[in-house]
């Protein structure tokens, strides 16, 4: 007992005070930390529908309501007081009267602080002042709150902190809370969307034998029983497309990913996408696939299809601007690399420009892609897909019939951002080899975001895949989008933090 009270007086007073009324519960007979309550509305229950009814029709129709929630405001006048409580959906005013709720009920309000949580049994009433309330017939504790809350005016400033103390940020944080809300119904619109388009929710594996599907660092991870390596996938591609060997026709995936890259305000090292796949479709039908995508699921979540992108209109509703990489690189910089050139030629090009080169960036379409990265990226505002990526850096797309320098691949960029990455499938095994054998060959010269040999994936195309498109989209960036936040950490309940020293 000696113990627990030295450990008790180390602790702020505020916490002390809040420790002593816990104690007081208990005497009283009360369980500081109660019981299931059986709640029979929320806040967005009660606020749209009776808004706009009139202090007599209220006391005319003594409408019961049973609510419950955190205590964020409370304001004491002798014998009665005010309070607002929070659910998940907002808050609603209290008013609690002693001679309603008994000496007893009374007693525990008086001992109640911000941050606890209580259960109202009453009926809706309106103030002098207008304001919706509930008068408190039956007032129930349920949770006490040893910690108290920040400061009501400003709740957690310090950003780090949000996001490590994510549960605090979600009580004080109105926007927080809304952006948590919408997420999964952003999930679910994009289920509704790709069920519509006949396609098949599946699950693949997140431990693989084979790094595969993207061009990533990967996490490593050792499995005991069968002492080997794994990966956590850096993309569900290659299993997706077994799928659609296997003669599912359209599938799609929504799951984590895992890279063992970077922190910035778009990237997270894990992380969430979907990716479908449709066969006897192409590069056209996935550009055609996302636009119905992007305006479907604005349109289920928010009502429209167009959107403000901090300070910019995006209108999800028009046709997506679509241009080649290389069109897109001339219009920016006068250079035509369409034009048969040597890699010398392009790589002074380059040196002209201020690009320097790795030892990766060993042919022309490296460089291309280089020029379109500094020059070109960062100006795409409205919804625009790019195509005609080249060769060497996508492993996993058909070679364009037309020019075999370049592949039918396209990102899709929004705000200078890139949302999603799609291909005409490369479904020939020969060609698929040999661009297995050109990774390897990067790997070799330090490029550790190289795919490995996925043989059994050779095989499978070996038996035949029909002509196929695919495409991914990073969810993540998408809610950014849909709930107009700058950075990724903001739609993620719980991103990944440097530990505290």
């Amino acid at each position: 007992m000696a113990e627990k009270n030295k450990t008790q007086n180390k602790l702020p007073e505020q916490e002390r005070v809040r420790r002593q009324k816990m104690n007081d519960f208990i005497s009283m007979g009360v369980d500081p930390f109660g019981k299931a309550y059986n709640r029979t509305h929320k806040s967005s229950d009660i606020i749209p529908v009776y808004q706009e009814c009139t202090k007599e029709e209220l006391e005319e129709k003594q409408i019961p309501v049973c609510v419950a929630g955190r205590i964020m405001t409370k304001r004491r006048m002798g014998k009665a007081g005010f309070m607002h409580i929070q659910d998940v959906d907002g808050r609603i005013q209290i008013y609690v009267r002693k001679d309603e709720v008994g000496d007893d009920a009374y007693e525990i309000y008086k001992k109640n602080d911000l941050g606890d949580i209580v259960g109202i049994s009453g009926v809706l009433m309106k103030t002098d002042h207008g304001d919706l309330a509930i008068r408190a017939k039956e007032y129930t504790h349920l949770s006490k709150s040893l910690r108290p809350l920040p400061e009501k005016f400003h709740g957690l400033t310090d950003t780090e902190e949000r996001f490590r103390r994510r549960y605090v940020d979600l009580i004080m944080n109105d926007e927080a809370r809304k952006v948590a809300v919408t997420r999964p119904k952003i999930i679910r619109a994009i289920q509704h969307y790709l069920d519509s388009q006949g396609l098949i929710e599946v699950e693949t594996p997140v431990l693989n034998p084979i790094l595969g599907g993207a061009a990533a660092r990967p996490f490593v991870t050792h499995h005991n029983t069968l002492d080997i390596d794994l990966y956590l996938r850096i993309a569900t591609e290659l299993n997706l497309k077994r799928l659609i060997v296997g003669g599912l026709e359209g599938v799609y995936e929504i799951g984590r990913l895992f890279r063992n890259e970077g922190m910035d305000a778009t990237h997270n090292p894990e992380f969430t996408t979907v990716e479908a796949y449709v066969a006897y479709s192409d590069l056209s039908g996935m550009m055609d696939l996302i636009e119905g995508l992007f305006r479907n699921v604005s349109n289920e979540v928010l009502g429209t299809d167009i959107i403000n992108y901090q300070g910019v209109e995006l209108d999800f509703g028009k046709p997506f601007k679509r241009i080649k990489m290389t069109d897109a690189v001339k219009e920016k910089t006068g250079i035509d690399f369409e034009q048969d050139m040597t890699f010398e030629e392009a790589a002074k090009i380059a040196a002209d420009h201020g690009i320097e080169l790795e030892k990766k960036h060993n042919s022309v379409g490296h460089i291309i892609t280089l020029f379109f990265d500094k020059y070109v990226e960062e100006t795409l505002m409205q919804p625009t897909f790019v195509y005609h990526y080249p060769v060497e850096i996508s492993p996993l797309a058909k070679k364009n019939a037309e020019d075999p320098r370049f592949t039918d691949r396209y990102e899709l960029f929004i705000v200078g951002h890139e949302y999603a990455n799609a291909f005409s499938e490369l479904n020939d095994p020969i060609d698929q080899r040999e661009r297995f054998e050109k990774q390897l060959e990067l790997r070799a010269l330090g490029d550790d975001e190289a795919s490995d040999m996925d043989v059994d994936y050779v095989e499978a195309l070996e038996y035949g895949m029909p002509p196929t498109g695919g495409v991914g989209l990073g969810i993540d960036r998408f809610v950014m989008l849909l709930t107009n936040q700058t950075t990724i950490r903001e739609v993620l309940l719980f991103p990944t933090m440097k530990p505290i020293d």
